[in-house]
């Protein structure tokens, strides 16, 4: 059930600023064809898309592979890109900075109806000129900012959707839907904003959690509803580790016309069980030829003990696949039995034609937060290449009824470590008081990978965090590469007694569940140095490319540095944890997110590092690109994360390549570079320290002088 970036609250640092097409559905199924050159595949990609070459889709696509045919910009210049706009959406200016602290900005713009279009973590629906960032419309569902989220205020996207059946130059033909913090979808006319009063009550209809919920904000929806055949499916965000008899993860199934309900889907199976939760957070997907939702779901409740849920807790930490008409099951396939670690699906499911080594096939490509990743079938969820169920770590808690066994992959390699031991523990500057790493991770049970919760402490890596996260994965259909970011740190997880749990506080810098109704109540804390340093060796965030057909890792790239926070702005290349994912294009460039304040390009072949463009605050989003009056632009929300500690804003910023008379600054180039701060800062010092040398050294040769000559 963990959500989000899974890490826990640090200090919060406001940032204040001054003033402020189509892919056409025909793309996917073009990509089925088999073809026998990357060339002739880039040919038909780009054949098939349409002249504006738009991002109608949170993933790019409804199957969310995050590729974009442009090739405008490409590794021979991509080092020309500038600042073309930033949008600031007031709300560092007119919200009090208690609310502000509680913000998480994921979103995606769409680039539809000639406007970017996307929500701020308060759901206001905003729409702006591709060109300029000048607003043009903007709508208000005016949410309860006094429910206080279980998973911070937070809205990752919109979902856009065209009536067919309407005439063309109807109201709310093309309609913009969204999920809102205090469990509402709202319908509003795409080309106006206003809202679609056809839909539901005036525009809205509210989800039912089922049950009076322990505060209002137990129950919230962060990630964009889907459209398919004609119906907007949305999931929920539930509050982790509150109670064992939580709200139901029930998906909702509604008439993207008129909102009237169609169905609903419960994917926890509640034979013997006590549990609620299984819910689908993350983003979904959609094959519409096939008439198929598919769903990332969640753990039951809680996370951290499952006596009271025996059994494997299907359809739990699985991949579903859902008829979009009826809500009728159609496949499901479980990542993790009986889940007592937070290893949930957080990734939207990734559809794509790939080639096998057997022919071309279509699949669905699902991350996860242990680092798997998962190729199954299309149409009936069977792996695509073999799957091992292997024996795990036993000897849970009391009560406990742990698995034998864990699916693990054969063909695609983890993305990253799964195993730590003592050398991969990072203590650059010994001692220096408090407790260091070594002494926090002593002692602590650490089996490997499934190494179950326990009241002594459990050590556990991957984090709850990931892996992958809600960034997801992406998908280059031309070369045949899987992209994904990928966070290395360590969590600490203890079980506490219920006796022992009455009164317990909140651990500085980590998180306290009561998981009432359990015998223990849970604490979880990032294993740091005295310093605020990760425990774990660097990279802390790495992008990874994989060849699915060769089960091979092409490269990995460390992503971000310490420039943000560490004294001095001294930037060390040792990466951030990436809770958001890429975006690829055909241009040979992978842009991504991270947690210090840049947007950086990688060459998709090599990984290296090509570009940063400065950020006023952390880019924590999906970046997405699209081509406006000729010119490709990438974007990204620059609004920073409450969770990771980084500094909040408010800003969408867009770049492109410099325009003939234009190019980028020597401040962009300089100071704005990782330690170009640093560097200044170091300068001015040096020249300070310089400087009142000098002036000591005159005025004491001038007292000398004095006494000499009195």
């Amino acid at each position: 059930m963990m959500t989000d970036a899974g890490s826990p609250a640090n200090p919060i640092i406001l940032y204040r600023a001054g003033g402020a097409g189509k892919l056409k559905r025909a793309f996917a199924v073009a990509l089925k064809a088999v073809f026998r050159t990357p060339m002739l595949l880039l040919a038909v990609t780009l054949s098939v898309a349409a002249p504006a070459f738009g991002w109608e889709y949170w993933g790019g696509d409804a199957g969310g592979m995050r590729f974009s045919p442009l090739a405008q910009i490409t590794p021979a210049n991509v080092d020309n890109l500038v600042r073309a706009w930033e949008y600031h959406t007031g709300d560092l200016e007119k919200r009090a900075p208690a609310l502000m602290a509680r913000t998480k900005f994921e979103a995606t713009p769409l680039f539809v109806e000639d406007s970017l279009i996307f929500c701020s973590p308060f759901n206001e629906v905003i729409a702006l000129d591709p060109g300029t960032g000048a607003q043009k419309w903007r709508y208000d569902p005016a949410i309860n900012i006094s429910q206080r989220p279980a998973n911070r205020f937070n809205c990752r996207g919109v979902t856009y959707w065209v009536d067919k059946a309407a005439p063309d130059n109807a109201a709310c033909r093309a309609r913009i839907f969204m999920g809102t913090n205090d469990a509402r979808v709202i319908a509003v006319d795409a080309k106006t904003g206003v809202a679609c009063a056809d839909f539901g009550n005036r525009g809205e209809v509210r989800l039912d959690a089922g049950m009076e919920l322990a505060w209002p904000g137990e129950f919230q929806i962060t990630s964009p509803p889907v459209v398919a055949r004609d119906v907007v499916v949305v999931g929920s965000s539930i509050a982790d580790n509150v109670r064992v008899e939580a709200p139901l993860g029930t998906v909702h199934a509604f008439d993207a016309r008129t909102g009237a309900p169609r169905w609903s889907f419960d994917p926890l199976v509640h034979d013997g069980i006590d549990a609620g939760n299984a819910n689908v957070w993350a983003p979904m997907s959609v094959d519409d030829d096939r008439g198929l939702v598919f769903l990332p779901t969640s753990s039951p409740s809680p996370d951290f003990w499952g006596g009271k849920r025996p059994g494997n807790d299907a359809h739990a930490n699985s991949v579903v696949a859902l008829r979009a008409e009826t809500g009728e099951l159609k496949w499901s396939f479980q990542v993790v039995h009986h889940d007592v670690w937070d290893y949930d699906l957080p990734a939207q499911p990734t559809l794509a034609r790939i080639d096998t080594g057997e022919g071309m096939r279509d699949v669905v490509i699902q991350p996860t937060k242990h680092a798997f990743v998962f190729v199954l079938d299309r149409d009936t969820g069977k792996p695509v290449w073999p799957v091992e169920e292997r024996p795990v770590p036993q000897g849970g808690a009391e009560g406990e009824q742990l698995s034998p066994t864990q699916p693990f992959p054969t063909h695609v390699p983890a993305l990253m470590p799964q195993r730590f031991s003592e050398a991969d523990i990072f203590e650059p500057f010994p001692g220096g008081g408090g407790s260091s790493c070594r002494e926090r991770l002593a002692g602590l049970r650490n089996d490997g990978l499934f190494t179950p919760p326990s009241t002594g402490g459990t050590l556990e890596y991957p984090m709850t965090g990931g892996g992958v996260n809600w960034g997801g994965a992406a998908f280059d259909p031309v070369n045949q590469i899987l992209y994904a970011n990928t966070s290395h740190a360590v969590h600490i997880i203890k079980l506490i007694p219920r006796a022992e749990a009455e009164d317990l506080k909140r651990p500085e810098g980590g998180d306290f569940g009561a998981q009432r109704g359990a015998p223990f109540a849970m604490t979880r804390v990032v294993a740091l140095s005295p310093y605020g340093l990760l425990c774990n060796q660097p990279p802390w965030g790495e992008l990874v490319a994989v060849d699915l057909k060769a089960g091979k890792i092409l490269w990995h790239s460390s992503v971000g540095t310490t420039g943000d926070r560490a004294p001095l702005g001294i930037a060390f290349s040792w990466g951030t944890p990436l809770v958001n994912g890429v975006v690829i294009t055909a241009g040979g460039l992978v842009f991504t997110g991270a947690m210090d304040a840049y947007l950086r390009a990688f060459d998709a072949k090599s990984g290296a590092e090509l570009w940063l463009g400065r950020l006023p605050v952390p880019g924590i989003a999906n970046p997405m690109t699209y081509l406006w009056k000729g010119e490709q632009y990438v974007a990204i929300g620059a609004g920073g994360h409450s969770e990771s500690g980084a500094t909040i804003g408010d800003s969408m910023v867009a770049f492109r390549l410099a325009r003939p008379g234009e190019a980028a600054s020597l401040w962009s180039r300089t100071i704005d570079q990782p330690n170009g701060r640093f560097w200044s800062k170091a300068i001015v010092i040096g020249l300070a320290i310089v400087l009142a040398a000098v002036g000591l050294w005159r005025w004491r040769r001038l007292a000398r002088l004095r006494r000499a000559h009195p």
